[in-house]
């Protein structure tokens, strides 16, 4: 269970506090008003809590990178033998070309 301490002795004994923590792996809650505001964890317990927080996320990144992977290329000919792009496949003509929309224009 955690120390629980109000926020403005909090201030008075923040050294002790930090001491209390580190070296005695203890956990401290600062309140205000009774509710809790703040805490102060070991170093080792921001860093699992983190990594937890990471891998919460990543299944979700490793799935996609797994099916992205599990395309091939089946092309064939012209195709196959054009070197690879990546991009956007289209084309500015500027206002000199007009307007080739169906609908559009002349």
């Amino acid at each position: 269970m955690a120390y629980e301490i109000p926020v403005t002795q909090a201030r008075a004994e923040l050294a002790e506090l930090i001491n209390r923590v580190v070296y005695g792996n203890e956990r401290v809650v600062v309140t205000r008003h009774g509710k809790p505001l703040v805490g102060l964890v070991p170093a080792a317990d921001l860093e699992r809590l983190e990594t937890a927080e990471r891998e919460a996320r990543e299944p979700e990144a490793e799935e996609i990178i797994s099916t992205v992977s599990g395309f091939r290329d089946v092309g064939a000919g012209a195709a196959a033998a054009e070197p690879r792009r990546f991009g956007i496949a289209a084309e500015h003509r500027g206002p000199a070309a007009g307007d080739r929309r169906p609908g559009q224009g002349s």
